[in-house]
């Protein structure tokens, strides 16, 4: 399209920017309203050159029309639009917000600013309406004469931030109400109260005209609405109906578990479903199914009397609010089936004499109830601390009882804490006797918790004053006991913690009400007072083993704290730390034993969560840390290799030596060789290795690559090359993607021992927003290689693309050729990706990103026997390095050029000035002080048109600019010679 060498150096006058960059520069811009790019005003080519140099979304806006020309950032937020926007009328580009932009355009023209934050617009980029929420500045462009002639925009798409702080703000809210909601219903001790709150404060939280709730009945349709709540004008729903009545869709969802919900009924359902609606007063609905044991047992559900696009939030409050209602109706239902065993359970307590205590050693708090609290002299609602466990101890006691506890936490010692001792009250100042034990809870060296149990000897210990007491004020202590036992009682009723009493025949004595909904939800059956804890698990033999073999312990006399996994994994499956003690009468036999379990899941899952991120970071800094070894070592191998090659190579084109001679001579190339080849491994799975990509021709390479990967893995495998004949060209280094197929190849030949089928297949495909990869969206072009091999197993594919990990034999391979590949891909923007079974064979899939332009044919090699056709000429090579200097020199001596060294690019610079005649530059990039690319950018000021090639060892070669010729060391004479063609100074460009 640029035939014309003027408007290829307009062209060239913008530069970077990327593919957008490439865009602009290879677009005809002759047939736009601009014209060609060299008719520009200079302040639109200032503008676009700043704008392609930005990492940010820009884009100019230029004159009346708004024609639109951006960068790389800009272009991904037009999506499928890109790259036809280019060049385009921003309001023809962007219809549908044809008015927003007609007013910054015009905005612009008047030389205003804009800036908008957080703007809400609606694109149509893929076939269909989406909200976006966009961060918009305008900066106005003026031309010499201080005129505005267009805009400067910078856009950055926010939508994701925003529909994230909306989800949090709408969780928020959620998790206020039903706070507020439990705070509502905690107090209440009765089922009808509670779900009268509740559809209440459901109603008006949501500003729907009814809530109700309802019982199934046995028959699986018929239920009864035992209570609404309905605003006024609304009808009382109170009654009892038949499930068919409200249609096929209630019938099927609800019965299925499944939420029904309906956002206006006569458009969704059949008429004589929805008369059934209509006729009391509903005209939308969202109707919540509880199951039990497989069976729909009750409804809950918020209606409208007007139709009602429900939203997700909606959804989430019937359904956090029905699991909370039936929860707590389940509660106040247990609280009269547990009334009966009350008392039993106060026994067991009294028996024990005990006040439970647990200290989170990992979050350094402490929980004491209000009986402890008491042992203290600190009030029930006062928070405390382990402060005021060692402040509240008598400072006679405080040493031996400090000391025991700090044995029982210490993982060393393990102690546990059996101690006797006196506090003195924080808020009245009385002195009380304590007995305490208790046992540390350890996770491998680490303390989690120290739990036990505190009781109050202080009678036993002033037996004589309490006897004189209890004769003065026998009345008075028998009333303050009874309350005491009360309130004991109801903490124990309450507490979160998990507590079961039994007999030494497994039968339960006792439990409250957290153990009852516990055992349920861990073996779907529902534990009653008297009941065999055996006999009730009959049906899961492998948990009735597991709960007799623990209970065993206990009932044998055994007190031991255990954390261990219960429950059947269809229903819930959970982690419990439990905390059994003897159970005795009042003459101090045993009659049982009894438990304190605390529901530990979700900590321990914390744990290992945390200790997986933990174990993935240390992974990353090991593969960071060997990145930055084989990067930093690559410059100097390659410096070393530089001479070892090149002067190697003279001797085999030279055919110096006798046969032996030259034989070692051709193994010594070939170990040399062996040796480039490792350094490109270690640096294509450090992603450092120096690329050169181009659009190259995927089906020619593949095709073109049967014969060496037949001759490669031998007669027993069968090679079937597949490739369609329209296949986009990929953007990637040739020599790279050949290397890395030879290498997946080998791995393929040997995976297959006894022969089978390599099939190496090309395709193009492509990844979207919102799939489950680690690809970035966009097209691909995808290269196969699969075998029909062993194949791989999970634990052998976790490891797969690690460095020097290898199944073969000690010698047999480095372990780098997945990780090369892998490395290459993800360095060119691609990625790998592996699929395989065991006895089935391996996939290996090489993701290439599509190219935009058509492949660059392969330069055709240059006869070796042309090397000395004359004088071409005088170059002058740079390198700080005198092996590599001199052996480059040598080279470039065969090829034909008088050579003039300099070690510096200093030097380099004045050696310029004394050779006027100089025909092309060879110079090192990485060398002390100046470097390559700046030394070629100085020359070029004065001497523009004069060929260079930039040769480097380095791994880190993001500083060479994309536009300047460059050869990877080490290198023969004819790699040379092509890196020469490729400066535009050929073979035959002979000096006369």
């Amino acid at each position: 399209m640029m035939d014309d060498p003027k408007q290829q150096f307009e062209v060239s006058a913008l530069v970077g920017g990327g593919q957008a960059g490439d865009a602009i520069r290879q677009m005809d811009w002759g047939s736009t309203p601009l014209g060609p790019i060299g008719s520009w005003p200079a302040e639109l080519r200032a503008n676009v050159q700043t704008m392609l140099a930005s990492p940010v979304p820009m884009a100019v806006l230029w004159g009346p029309e708004g024609i639109l020309i951006y960068n790389d950032g800009y272009a991904g937020i037009c999506g499928p639009r890109h790259p036809a926007a280019l060049g385009g009328k921003l309001l023809e580009v962007w219809p549908e917000a044809a008015d927003f932009n007609a007013r910054v355009i015009a905005a612009g023209l008047r030389g205003e600013p804009l800036s908008f934050h957080a703007q809400e617009l609606e694109l149509w980029r893929h076939g269909k309406a989406e909200q976006v929420w966009m961060d918009l500045e305008y900066l106005p462009i003026r031309n010499g004469l201080g005129q505005p002639i267009g805009s400067l925009a910078m856009v950055f798409d926010i939508t994701q931030r925003v529909l994230a702080e909306r989800r949090l703000a709408q969780s928020e809210e959620l998790y206020r109400f039903l706070d507020h909601l439990g705070q509502a219903i905690a107090g209440l001790h009765d089922a009808d109260e509670v779900l009268a709150v509740t559809t209440r404060m459901v109603a008006a939280h949501l500003s729907l005209s009814n809530c109700a709730y309802a019982d199934m009945d046995l028959d699986q349709d018929g239920f009864t609405i035992r209570g609404n709540w309905h605003a006024p004008g609304s009808p009382s729903i109170v009654g009892h109906y038949s499930l068919a009545d409200f249609g096929k869709l209630a019938v099927q969802e609800l019965s299925g578990g499944r939420p029904l919900i309906i956002n206006d009924n006569l458009a969704e359902i059949a008429p004589e479903e929805a008369k059934t609606f209509q006729d009391i007063g509903i005209a939308a609905t969202i109707c919540m199914p509880l199951i039990k044991n497989g069976r729909l047992a009750a409804l809950m559900a918020i209606h409208d009397n007007k139709p009602h696009r429900w939203s997700d939030y909606d959804l989430n409050v019937i359904r956090e609010v029905t699991e909370r209602s039936w929860a707590h109706v389940e509660r106040v239902g247990a609280e009269a089936n547990l009334r009966a065993s009350e008392e039993q359970l106060r026994l067991a307590i009294d028996a024990a004499e005990i006040g439970l205590w647990d200290v989170d050693v990992v979050a350094d708090t402490l929980f004491w109830p209000p009986r402890v609290k008491a042992m203290f002299g600190i009030s029930p609602d006062v928070p405390v601390s382990m402060r005021d466990y060692y402040n509240g101890l008598h400072p006679d006691d405080l040493e031996r009882t400090s000391v025991a506890y700090a044995a029982a936490a210490n993982p060393d010692v393990r102690a546990v804490y059996d101690v006797e001792y006196r506090t003195i009250g924080k808020e009245d100042g009385i002195v009380r006797w304590v007995a305490a034990k208790g046992r540390g809870v350890f996770e491998g060296g680490r303390c989690l918790r120290v739990i036990g149990t505190a009781i109050d000897i202080t009678e036993r210990k002033t037996t004589e004053l309490a006897l004189r007491e209890l004769n003065e004020t026998l009345e008075l202590r028998v009333a303050e006991g009874i309350a005491d036992r009360k309130l004991l009682a109801d903490v124990v009723e309450n507490t979160t913690a998990i507590i079961f009493v039994a007999d030494h025949n497994y039968r339960w004595l006792a439990m409250n009400k957290a153990a009852t909904k516990a055992f349920e939800q861990l073996y779907g059956v529902r534990p009653v007072i008297g009941a065999s804890m055996l006999d009730v698990l009959d049906h899961l033999p492998e948990h009735r083993e597991h709960v007799r073999r623990t209970w065993s312990r206990a009932l044998a006399g055994e007190e031991f704290t255990l954390l261990d996994e219960f429950g059947d994994g269809k229903f819930s499956g959970r982690w419990l730390e439990l905390n059994f003690n003897v159970l005795r009468d009042a003459a101090g036999h045993q009659i049982g034993a009894y438990q304190i379990a605390y529901d530990v899941t979700e900590r321990l899952t914390e744990q290992r969560r945390l200790a997986e991120a933990e174990e993935q970071l240390r992974q990353a800094q090991k593969v960071e840390a060997l990145g930055q070894l084989t990067g930093g070592v690559a410059h100097d191998f390659n410096n070393l290799l530089t001479p070892i090659i090149g002067s190697l190579d003279m001797l085999v084109r030279r055919q110096i030596g006798n046969d032996r001679e030259r034989k070692l001579i051709d193994g010594a190339l070939q170990s040399a060789e062996r040796a480039r080849i490792l350094v490109q491994r270690l640096l294509a799975f450090a992603r450092r290795q120096p690329l050169q990509p181009t659009a190259i021709d995927v089906k020619t390479l593949i095709t073109g690559m049967g014969e060496l990967i037949r001759s490669t893995t031998g007669p027993q495998v069968q090679v079937v090359i597949d490739a369609p004949e329209i296949l986009p060209s990929a953007r990637a280094d040739h020599n790279q993607v050949e290397m890395a197929l030879l290498n997946l190849s080998v791995n393929a030949r040997d995976a297959m021992p006894t022969g089978g089928t390599l099939r190496i297949s090309a395709n193009s495909g492509e990844i979207s927003v919102g799939d489950q990869s680690d690809l970035k969206p966009g097209r691909y072009v995808m290269i196969s290689v699969a075998d029909t091999g062993e194949g791989m197993s999970e634990a052998t594919m976790a490891r797969a693309i690690e460095p020097f990990f290898s199944t073969k034999g000690l010698g047999q391979g480095t372990g780098l050729g997945l990780s090369m590949v892998h490395g290459l891909a993800q360095q060119l923007g691609g990625g790998i990706r592996i699929f395989s079974r065991l006895g089935v064979g391996t996939n290996v899939e090489l993701w290439l990103p599509e190219a935009d332009d058509a492949p660059i044919p392969l330069p055709k090699n240059v006869d070796g026997s042309a090397a000395s056709l004359g004088h071409r000429g005088t170059v002058l090579l740079v390198d700080d390095e005198d092996v590599v200097r001199i052996s480059a020199a040598h080279m470039l001596d065969e090829i034909g050029f008088e050579v003039v060294e300099a070690s510096s690019g200093e030097a380099a610079l004045a050696a310029v000035d004394r050779v006027p005649d100089l025909k092309l530059i060879v110079t090192d990039h990485l060398m002390p002080g100046m470097d390559g690319v700046e030394l070629v950018r100085r020359v070029k000021l004065h001497r523009p048109t004069l060929p260079c090639l930039i040769i480097s060892g380095y791994a880190d070669v993001d500083g060479i600019a994309p536009d300047l010729p460059r050869l990877t060391k080490p290198f023969k004479v004819e790699e040379l010679r092509e890196a020469l063609a490729a400066t535009g100074f050929g073979v035959d460009s002979v000096s006369t």
